[in-house]
């Protein structure tokens, strides 16, 4: 016979639920302690707090191993680790992104007459952030919002090869989803080519994810030289020949520089 479903004793269950819940409020008071003095110690924190110097390591022990505090040199109190503050620049790049992103990709696509994006990396997915539709005759559906394999765009190759070996190793299998005959499919030789897109600055997607359509892009970078998006513009074949990517990356490369210097890159 099929059991009581009300007789079933979930208490234990509610418990444990309303002890993580607890957990995570008090660890997010400790940060927010930590934030507002610039740093405290855990006898300060227990004493702030209520609890016992125990709770109070205990919780302090788990943030720190993610990073979001670490101890302060030469002492024993704690301040803001270096996770909160990526996770904070993180969202702010992708804000500015939005708001500095939008005139760069509307001169770059009056320049050139092709649809031009702004793309982020998700995983091994590349999402477009910003758009500005081409000029030319035959202008190609939106792609603002949309995750695309990042193996199959040039937005996506520049993103990847941003990522260490490790990283790339473990986010790529060997084998990777085919779009169509031109696909890399073998992670070997993509990552081949993510190295060749590090050592040229550039990447070109040539039918790689539709057939008939071509993309180059370059790399958004800040103030630590890191690659914070990629800048791109795509088209038909007919109008973008992959031959000339080299020159129409050069002239992407000077395009991107003023956006780069936005977020204080100051490289070549």
């Amino acid at each position: 016979m099929p059991a009581d479903v009300s007789a079933i004793d979930t208490s234990g269950s509610d418990r444990q639920s309303g002890t993580t819940v607890q957990s995570v409020d008090r660890a997010l008071q400790i940060l927010e302690l930590i934030g507002q003095a610039g740093s405290a110690g855990v006898s300060e924190l227990a004493l702030q707090l209520g609890v016992h110097k125990s709770t109070v390591s205990r919780l302090i022990g788990s943030l720190e191993a993610r990073g979001f505090v670490e101890q302060v040199p030469g002492g024993r109190g704690y301040r803001i680790g270096f996770t909160v503050v990526r996770l904070a620049g993180t969202t702010a790049a992708k804000l500015d992104l939005n708001k500095y992103g939008q005139d760069v990709c509307n001169q770059v696509a009056a320049d050139t007459g092709e649809t031009t994006n702004l793309a982020v990396l998700n995983g091994d997915q590349a999402i477009n952030v910003v758009e500005a539709l081409g000029t030319a005759g035959v202008a190609l559906h939106t792609w603002i919002g949309q995750a695309t394999p990042a193996h199959t765009t040039s937005s996506g190759k520049v993103l990847l090869a941003s990522l260490t070996a490790a990283q790339l190793r473990d986010l790529l299998p060997e084998r990777l989803a085919s779009y169509t005959a031109n696909t890399v499919t073998d992670r070997k030789e993509l990552l081949d080519e993510l190295a060749l897109v590090t050592e040229r600055g550039w990447a070109v997607a040539d039918e790689e994810l539709e057939v008939g359509m071509v993309a180059i892009a370059v790399p958004v970078r800040d103030h630590t030289g890191g690659v914070i998006a990629a800048l791109s513009i795509s088209g038909p074949r007919y109008r973008l020949d992959p031959a000339d990517a080299p020159t129409i990356a050069a002239s992407l490369a000077d395009a991107v520089a003023e956006l780069s210097a936005k977020f204080g890159y100051t490289g070549p």
